[in-house]
């Protein structure tokens, strides 16, 4: 069946992505093809397009992790899932096999969730990623627990907005870190307890003042670079960093002292760990859909783009201006 998708030939700026009107073939074995309502976008698929992420892409390339709509067709031996049923997508497959940026999306049924009816398609497109990358490392790895201090850098993304919740949630304290103080007032109406802005404040300082002097228990990081050290020296011994991205283009130190001082952990995660495990998969998406479902989880939505403005959509996911997700309609 023939629909417009988006792919691009060369990897580089936004201005590579084309929308092309292709074949997408039927479903196969395990597989489910979706009629696509909206997408939500992602910073993996940006470093994908511009040759930066964990795999090269192979072109032309399609790219895309998010999508809500309706089941158009299910493959041989799909169970569970019918064509009309409203659905959305998490990451949990290759975008050199699949991509989801389109009218229409064929994606293995494994990553295919009912997500509540309660939810826009926006909203149904803005979930997955977001909390299950969170939930991942703050409740299936790190277990935290009511009083402990979260710090999450790049506060205002998706997934820093999800995990703060995701702490609210269990009774943690989310300290949002942010360059300025420029969206402070939007961070704190978000639900972060406090607000540390890197560029303006003694991160350290301000870390341990807020903490007692204890420091923070966990660390989420997606960005790197030199600021590790900042962050090791605000944890709390025992405490963990979860690094889940690489952001900064500068070298990502290790500071020793501070790891074996405190006996500090630092650790890779990605979320296919979750996403690959079906046993995880299962009670990461009870979690989410039970936070979803009592409203301690609410998708933020920065703004709504058009599948005709996909390039704008990329060049306003890389501003940083965006507190939320960034959606595009199809």
């Amino acid at each position: 069946m023939k629909a417009r998708v988006v792919r691009f030939h060369q990897t580089g700026g936004p201005e590579v992505l084309k929308i092309d009107t292709v074949d997408v073939p039927s479903p196969v074995r395990g597989e489910v093809r979706i009629q696509v309502k909206a997408l939500g976008l992602n910073r993996a698929e940006a470093m994908f397009r511009s040759g930066q992420y964990l795999e090269p892409p192979k072109f032309p390339a399609r790219l895309g992790y998010e999508a809500a709509g309706t089941v158009e067709s299910v493959g041989p031996d799909v169970k569970g899932l019918k064509a009309g049923d409203a659905v959305s997508t998490a990451p949990g497959f290759s975008m050199n096999q699949y991509g989801v940026y389109g009218e229409l999306a064929v994606v293995p049924a494994a990553a295919v969730m009912k997500h509540p009816p309660s939810l826009s398609w926006e909203q149904a497109a803005a979930v997955w990623m977001q909390y299950l990358t969170a939930y991942g490392a703050l409740i299936g790895i790190a277990d935290t627990k009511p009083g402990d201090t979260v710090l999450i850098p790049a506060a205002s993304s998706s997934v820093g907005i999800a995990a703060s919740q995701i702490a609210n949630m269990v009774g943690a304290i989310p300290v949002a870190l942010t360059r300025t103080g420029k969206k402070r007032k939007a961070l704190l109406d978000l639900g972060f307890r406090h607000v540390v802005a890197t560029d303006e404040q003694d991160l350290v300082a301000e870390v341990r003042r807020l903490t007692n002097d204890h420091g923070a228990r966990v660390v989420f990081d997606p960005v790197g670079g030199p600021t590790v050290a900042k962050l090791t020296a605000a944890m709390a011994r025992h405490g963990i960093l979860f690094q889940y991205g690489a952001l900064s283009s500068d070298p990502t130190p290790l500071p020793l002292m501070d790891v074996l001082g405190k006996s500090l952990t630092i650790r890779g995660y990605i979320l296919f760990e979750i996403t690959g495990d079906a046993a995880q998969l299962k009670r990461a998406e009870q979690f989410v859909v039970d936070g979803l479902a009592s409203g301690k989880l609410t998708p933020v939505i920065a703004r709504v783009f058009t599948l005709d403005q996909i390039v704008e959509a990329h060049r306003y996911l890389e501003s940083n201006q965006q507190i939320g997700k960034i959606v595009v309609t199809v």
